[in-house]
């Protein structure tokens, strides 16, 4: 996120992490999400809550990265009645104190995939693999500074947006540490590690960016990043992100993001230059431990089917001499069976 042009500022204040009046848009989401990975166990996971209440439903999805490579997955759209709590279909997030502590738990089936890249094909997926009960029990420190908010003018007035281009008209994130417990089946995980969280709120089409990599990642508690690249739609991006560390955030000023493909354009690899508004300069270089291929469908009311696909790796981040893990989270628009972005170059 950029710091915001002349006449706007940004705002972010404690009951912005509890939900928002949702007015009258129908694609209104309030959304939160939260990740950890342990580096002792090399195992993690992240977790998504997504109220549409204008339209009677949340979306919830699970994602459990275990050792081995296998992936535990639910993705659920229950229903709600109102935009009141952060909790549906068994999963639930709770702020004991805004900024500083939340909760977060979950209780229900999940998919359990030997073969996480067979969730290209949903149906099939589910009807080859088993499911099982999983729990999670996950408490959240936040160890940084937050990042982010609403960008309003400068009285602090709303900027009018257009409900059918929006991708949200708020957001956050903020970097983590995260301790518990999660089972998977008959399994069970200690789990002490770090990660990332956000939460945005406002009209949402999963199809108003052409393609975005967003990857968060830690190397340990005090020391962590998060990159950004968005397509502008016009063969351009924009390069963003921030660094944590000496306990403050520096804004990323650019970033160029190269990465290595398999046959079925998933991301395996990714070398990233990173330069700061506080004149720092990085090189950090990514492995994919393990990775699963998810979608977004959604056909206009001119009749127009759009693909949006969504690659969710666990990542294996160096900087230096430093290792540390995270995710790289490629959206891409599939436009004749090719990724938007990798088109672009990234």
């Amino acid at each position: 996120m950029a710091k915001p042009p002349a006449g706007f500022k940004t705002r972010l204040e404690p009951k912005d992490e509890f939900p928002h009046d949702p007015g009258d848009a129908k694609n209104y989401n309030e959304s939160m999400y939260f990740n950890v990975f342990d580096p002792a166990s090399k195992m993690g996971g992240w977790f998504r809550i997504g109220n549409r209440p204008n339209e009677q439903y949340a979306e919830i999805s699970v994602c459990l990265y275990l050792p081995d490579g296998r992936i535990a997955f639910a993705f659920a759209r229950p229903a709600i009645e109102a935009n009141t709590e952060m909790a549906a279909g068994g999963l639930r997030i709770e702020v004991q104190e805004p900024f500083k502590r939340l909760k977060v738990t979950y209780s229900g089936k999940a998919l359990l995939l030997d073969q996480p890249h067979e969730m290209a094909d949903p149906k099939a997926a589910y009807k080859n693999n088993p499911s099982v009960l999983c729990t999670v029990d996950l408490d959240y420190e936040g160890v940084s500074p937050m990042y982010g908010g609403e960008t309003v003018k400068e009285d602090g007035t709303a900027i009018e947006i257009d409900p059918e281009k929006s991708f949200a008209k708020a957001h956050y994130e903020q970097h983590c540490a995260a301790r518990g417990v999660i089972t998977v089946g008959d399994e069970r995980f200690e789990i002490s590690g770090f990660g990332l969280r956000d939460k945005s709120w406002g009209p949402r089409h999963w199809q108003a960016i052409d393609w975005y990599r967003w990857c968060p990642m830690n190397f340990g508690r005090d020391f962590g990043m998060m990159l950004s690249v968005i397509g502008n739609g016009q063969g351009g991006a924009y390069q963003g992100g921030m660094v944590f560390r000496d306990g403050i955030y520096d804004l990323i000023t650019e970033c160029v993001i190269d990465s290595d493909w398999d046959e079925n354009n998933y991301q395996t690899a990714l070398r990233a230059k990173v330069k700061t508004e506080g004149g720092k300069s990085y090189e950090v270089t990514g492995r994919v431990l393990s990775l699963i291929p998810l979608r977004n469908r959604r056909v206009t009311p001119e009749g127009q089917e759009l693909q949006t696909r969504i690659t969710e790796g666990m990542t294996e981040y160096r900087c230096g001499d430093l290792v540390g893990y995270g995710l790289s989270e490629y959206l891409d628009q599939i436009v004749d069976g090719t990724p938007s972005g990798r088109k672009a170059g990234y």
